[in-house]
């Protein structure tokens, strides 16, 4: 496992200056370019890009390869599992991604969102055998993959595939003890196997950048000169095995506020953890359904929905800018894959018989079901064409 600077800050490029938001896809290469100049010019050198992020890779060749020494910056790329149908595309894309990028290696390379859906399709392309043999090869530095599951399911792939150098998991306050998404559970998970990890979604997507007032006075009067989103960089930062926390910075001022606080990281003290602590459950607490996730309910469901889990996953979508596009809605579709949906539910009662807080669970899935699971199926059915 290679890392060369041991700034924690990485320049996500999923979110990139646009020259118009009327113009899907026109990244704002000129300003790309400055943001790129700042990031290095202060010390910071990981850049992560993939395949599916539209055309981030054609843009980070422009802003970012053209114009730097190949040895002052690491890049970082990802396969698209879920556009797998054989075995023959991993050669063809990654060549292509090669291109694209403009470079004869990637210093980090990744299977792309893995989770109970998509794992299998990168063991039946031997999608693992695939990038070990790009890295003896010299093409690829270092191995791993992004992850949207839980723990267990980390568990299975980093015991099935102890090779890979590293994983990249959803890890941030909000998501640090949910019982659906398990950032915490998974994290830990990748340290008892050895593995660093990066982090992505440290500011879920924006939600975590412009709290509510009365949320955000105590982290503003205890750091006066500090944004909000520092708080939650900084917490993720403050992990011990995290090798780079991924920020998608999509205008210069997101790029000035984040290398200012990264240049000199300081870690979370013990009062700052207590704080970042209460802004979470505060979040949680002004949508929450009050489930503890004891698991009472499902033992008893004769169509075996998962209700915590789903209340989790609703409890963190209140809460999130990006309604109806957050991650949730990818952890939502997982379950229903592998879970009975909130749809199924037949008012029989027997969950709520079980329940120790008495909930009104039959109401509550009611309301996941429309939120949640309908906008779930409407994303499957576009992403696979309507069929």
């Amino acid at each position: 496992m290679t890392y060369e600077n041991p700034k924690k800050l990485g320049f996500g490029t999923m979110r990139l200056p646009m020259k118009s938001t009327m113009e899907e896809g026109n990244i704002d290469i000129e300003e790309f370019g400055r943001m790129v100049d700042v990031f290095l010019e202060r010390g910071f050198i990981y850049f992560d890009t993939a395949y599916a992020y539209g055309n981030a890779e054609l843009a980070v060749k422009e802003a970012l390869v053209k114009r730097h020494p190949r040895e002052s910056y690491t890049l970082a790329s990802k396969m698209p599992t879920f556009l797998l149908q054989e075995a023959s595309q991993l050669e063809q894309i990654f060549n292509e991604q090669l291109e694209r990028c403009g470079v004869t290696y990637f210093d980090y390379y990744l299977m792309h969102d893995l989770s109970r859906n998509t794992y299998p399709t990168a063991q039946q392309t031997a999608s693992f055998e695939f990038i070990s043999q790009k890295k003896k090869e010299g093409k690829i530095k270092n191995i791993g993959f992004s992850f949207h599951d839980q723990a267990c399911v980390l568990d299975l792939i980093l015991t099935e595939h102890p090779e890979v150098d590293f994983v990249q998991l959803m890890i941030n306050y909000l998501d640090w003890s949910n019982a659906a998404i398990q950032s915490r559970l998974c994290y830990e998970t990748a340290l008892k196997h050895g593995k660093k990890v990066v982090i992505m979604e440290p500011v879920k997507g924006g939600s975590l950048v412009n709290l509510p007032e009365d949320i955000a006075a105590p982290l503003k009067a205890f750091h006066p000169d500090l944004s909000i989103p520092s708080w939650a960089i900084r917490f993720a930062a403050s992990l011990d095995q995290v090798l780079v926390v991924l920020s998608g910075m999509s205008n210069m001022e997101q790029m000035l506020d984040n290398t200012s606080y990264m240049e000199h990281f300081e870690p979370l003290s013990e009062q700052e953890q207590e704080l970042v602590a209460q802004t979470a459950n505060q979040l949680v607490e002004k949508f929450k359904i009050p489930c503890d996730g004891c698991g009472e309910c499902t033992k008893n469901c004769p169509k075996n929905i998962s209700i915590p889990e789903y209340f989790a996953l609703y409890n963190a979508e209140q809460v999130d800018v990006n309604k109806g596009r957050g991650a949730q809605l990818d952890y939502f579709a997982t379950l229903l894959f592998h879970q009975g949906k909130p749809s199924e539910c037949i008012d029989c009662g027997k969950c709520e018989a079980a329940c120790p807080k008495q909930l009104h669970i039959v109401e509550n899935l009611k309301k996941v079901e429309q939120e949640m699971e309908a906008p779930t199926m409407q994303m499957m059915a576009a992403m696979m064409g309507g069929n």
